[in-house]
């Protein structure tokens, strides 16, 4: 029965058939049906523009958020949609009122871009990032959060983490850790590029200040599609990017953030519109299940690489509090480059060769139109090109 859901999935998906596609961790795959609500839109724009943006698109955006949100836990004023999760997370980087000798704490688990925002605004600022080691493997949850908080000091305003972290595909302890924060009086900025479709998100249950995530990862929506969770008392704060119609509209709606961070000019609102399409694929075909399998999946990829490669040290222990359809797995010391070069040019296997603390290592994402085969492929592609 497993096999047959997986072909009848891989059938839902418009990938090339002659790739091995284990990325779906940098730019997710959107399934047919989805795809083609989201160029229903954009054909019933090009129908007519100014109804469409000018008298219909307000409206659709509403609604489209208020799925949203109810998926994520949160209330509708409380979301805004943006292109992706680093656009949406600057929002918030760069309106806090951080000074010279303040620290934001974090991990040293984050993505880069992230990264280069927090060093951006404190190059402007005097604050500084203060990224803290993790332990590896990492193992006990309050160890991890012990490990972070010990970088905590009276300077200390924010601490940032991701959700699950994109080098090392870690599902991070974010309850635990915003709820220290907050106990300290911290602000706190969740990074949840890779959370919402492959695990549970419920944000007023979190607590989190600001949470940005995508759509186009993991829950399957079509590419542009982001949002920014900002909770309503801490919405003040927060400036536009972009000084648009939204900073002192005419016709305010009910919330400033909502005015100020979404409506900023003329964008392609199809991929926000096309969201709701894909959190009912997901609601259609059982996801727990789904993501349940592709966990078995990732489990298989850590086990059967690391027999091709014995004794090398893994980012974490082998279990689901720790990753759930993404694995990172060491590899012995390469050229990451190169060595991705080949899977992709000589094997047809598309997978991101990481650089993380030194060392190698192969992250790798399983998605419903993954199989079995593929990580045998990849195992086998490994072993060609590294031994």
């Amino acid at each position: 029965m497993a096999h047959v859901k997986t072909a009848t999935l891989r059938d839902e998906f418009l990938l090339d058939p002659d790739v091995v596609y284990l990325n779906h961790g940098s730019y997710g795959a959107c399934p047919e049906v989805v795809f083609e609500r989201y160029q229903a839109w954009q054909r019933e724009v090009e129908r007519q523009p100014v109804a469409f943006l000018g008298r219909r698109g307000p409206g659709l955006i509403a609604e489209a958020r208020a799925a949203l949100a109810e998926y994520l836990g949160a209330d509708a004023d409380e979301v805004a949609y943006f292109p992706n999760v680093t656009h949406a997370l600057n929002v918030a980087i760069r309106s806090l009122p951080l000074g010279e000798g303040d620290e934001v704490l974090t991990t040293d688990h984050e993505y880069g871009a992230l990264e280069r925002a927090w060093r951006f605004v404190g190059k402007k600022t005097g604050a500084r990032l203060v990224v803290q080691e993790l332990p590896r493997p990492l193992d006990a949850v309050e160890e991890a959060v012990d490990a972070l908080f010990a970088g905590l000091t009276p300077r200390t305003k924010v601490v940032f983490l991701s959700h699950i972290t994109s080098p090392t595909a870690v599902i991070l302890p974010v309850a635990q850790v915003v709820a220290r924060a907050k106990a300290a009086g911290l602000v706190t900025v969740v990074d949840g590029a890779h959370a919402p479709g492959q695990v549970d998100v419920d944000l007023h249950g979190l607590g989190v200040d600001f949470y940005g995530g995508n759509c186009h990862k993991w829950l399957c929506s079509p590419k542009g599609a982001g949002f920014l969770y900002a909770r309503r008392d801490a919405q003040d704060v927060l400036e536009p990017l972009v000084v648009s119609w939204g900073y002192e509209p005419r016709d305010p709606g009910p919330s400033r953030f909502l005015d100020e961070q979404g409506r900023v000019g003329t964008l392609d609102i199809s991929g926000y519109l096309s969201v709701p399409a894909a959190i009912a694929f997901q609601r259609a075909h059982d996801w727990p299940l789904v993501r349940a399998r592709c966990h078995e999946l990732a489990r298989y990829a850590r086990q059967t690489i690391g027999e091709l490669f014995p004794g090398l040290e893994p980012v974490c222990v082998d279990s689901p509090t720790w990753y759930a359809q993404m694995a990172t797995i060491p590899l012995p010391p390469c050229d990451p480059a190169a060595l991705k070069a080949r899977l992709y040019d000589e094997h047809r296997i598309e997978v991101p060769i990481v650089t993380w603390r030194g060392r190698q290592f192969v992250r790798v994402s399983v998605q419903a139109y993954n199989t079995r085969e593929d990580v045998d492929a990849l195992v086998r592609a490994l072993d060609h090109c590294l031994r």
